[in-house]
């Protein structure tokens, strides 16, 4: 039996890959992105909190408050009104204070006509914070 020795001449197939050149790209390109990256973030206008306290002066004041009972009898913070009445003293806060807010709330048996004389005078003075509060 005759064992034959065989030579590889020219080139052979490479069996594995050479990664070093795509390693080299990348850490290139990483370089490029890290280098660039903060000049393109460097036009943010950033507001910093200062170190004040802010004014006290403004405290919010509470909502008026409109009741409507079920007989039609209209309370403005706790003082009955009519609602030519309603309306002066609406006119009247809105003047101090342009942005107050109004609470109605009516009873379950009201007449529905009351209600809307309300809403439509709240509508008449531009009133526009309004809630309705439910039971």
């Amino acid at each position: 039996m005759s064992l034959k020795k065989t030579t590889k001449r020219g080139h052979g197939t490479m069996n594995e890959l050479n990664i070093t050149p795509l390693l080299d790209l990348v850490f290139v390109l990483l370089v490029i992105f890290i280098i660039t990256t903060p000049q393109l973030v460097n036009n943010l206008e950033i507001s910093l909190p200062s170190g004040k306290k802010p004014p006290v002066d403004h405290k919010p004041k509470p909502p008026s408050r409109i009741n409507v009972s079920a007989a039609g009898q209209i309370t403005l913070n706790d003082e009955v009104v009519t609602v030519p009445q309603l309306k002066d003293r609406l006119a009247q806060l809105k003047s101090d204070n342009p942005d107050f807010g109004v609470v109605v709330k009516g009873a379950d048996e009201v007449d529905y006509q009351v209600m809307v004389n309300v809403m439509d005078t709240l509508r008449q003075l531009d009133i526009t914070k309004m809630g309705l509060a439910t039971e």
